[in-house]
């Protein structure tokens, strides 16, 4: 049989790595500092190595003493391998910013011969930290209205239920139960979100009427009595390929850009599906103000919800353009023939997916 040869795996740079990295001999001489840290720095790599770390690197900690010289005692003691990430102010000539550093000692026989840092950026992890902190509150937020409501209405039924008429009854559960629904799909996105931050979107696929997938997001629009149905023109234009989507998800798209031009635009929303080459496209346009172009690049992030800040979470078009691109789609937006928002998704025709 004949013998094959394990590839050769080239080594793995000090560059190659995507946090800072710095390392210093047992007396705090710069031996690498690699690109990483150049960029987190603005220390030229060829300035860094063979200098002292406090000349390159002076990390001061929250007191403002010199973090390397308070950390001497620790690097002397032979049974400890480092310090935790602790965030340090690097005093830098030309300004000072927060670092994340993590420290890993480096013994032989018991003696320090190296130490290395690891350098993190605080930026992008406060950046996160306000997104999550974003994400409570517009929930929280979100939350209480249809709670109060749902709690209000029950308990008065409870207290009163003899008083009313099944008319009023009536009335006060469906606004019980439509509340509800508000609740339920709140947390759905909140779920959602979770799973595209994290990379876990599931795609399931199956054969998709995307005509009748769409007029099923039109009818439960009209049954729940946010619009009638002369809001709505709807248009298939020729006939569309064989759609391998998920189900679920595609119609969660089309709710999501429904209810986008229902709450954020005016007059007619039209609607017109063709086919593509490899695929089928979706266009909903409404009527009204628009977007304006310099916010045409930030409709898909998080929170945002234009001129009317107080309605919705501000996650609906976050989540659309996910699962567009889950499906290997592409979503855009643009300005209507009416003069209104116009949003036009893309998706290929695909093939069956098993999860």
């Amino acid at each position: 049989m004949p013998c094959h040869e394990a590839p050769t795996v080239p080594p793995v740079s000090w560059d190659d790595l995507p946090d800072g990295i710095v390392v210093v001999d047992a007396d705090g001489r710069v031996q690498v500092f690699n690109a990483a840290a150049v960029k987190i720095t603005g220390v030229a790599a060829t300035t860094a190595v063979g200098r002292q770390l406090t000349d390159v690197l002076p990390l001061l900690d929250e007191r403002g003493n010199d973090w390397w010289e308070c950390s001497r005692v620790s690097r002397n003691l032979p049974r400890v391998t480092g310090q935790p990430e602790r965030r340090l102010t690097f005093a830098g000539s030309q300004c000072e910013r927060d670092l994340n550093v993590t420290v890993r000692y480096v013994r032989v026989e018991g003696q320090l011969v190296q130490v290395a840092l690891s350098l993190r950026d605080t930026a992008s992890r406060e950046r996160l930290e306000r997104n999550r902190a974003d994400l409570v509150s517009t929930v929280a937020h979100e939350l209480r209205s249809p709670l109060t409501s749902v709690k209000g209405f029950t308990a008065t039924l409870l207290a009163k239920w003899d008083r009313f008429t099944e008319e009023q009854k009536k009335l006060m559960l469906n606004t019980v139960n439509t509340d509800a629904d508000r609740v339920t799909r709140l947390l759905a996105e909140v779920l959602d979100v979770s799973r595209i931050d994290s990379g876990r979107i599931q795609m399931r696929k199956q054969i998709v009427d995307l005509d009748l997938t769409l007029r099923r997001v039109v009818d439960g629009k009209v049954a729940a009595g946010e619009a009638t149905h002369d809001r709505f023109a709807v248009f298939t234009d020729g006939k569309l390929p064989e759609m391998w989507l998920d189900s679920d998800k595609i119609e969660q798209v089309l709710h999501n850009l429904v209810d986008n031009a229902l709450r954020h635009g005016a007059g007619t929303v039209t609607i017109v599906m063709r086919g593509t080459p490899t695929g089928a496209e979706v266009t909903v346009a409404d009527e009204g103000e628009g977007v304006p172009e310099a916010s045409a690049s930030r409709v898909f992030a998080k929170f945002w919800r234009g001129a009317t800040r107080g309605n919705g979470t501000g996650l609906g078009l976050y989540i659309a353009r996910a699962l567009i691109e889950a499906h290997g789609g592409t979503i855009m937006v643009g300005r209507a023939p009416g003069g209104g928002a116009e949003f036009r998704f893309v998706v290929p025709a695909g093939a069956p997916v098993f999860a």
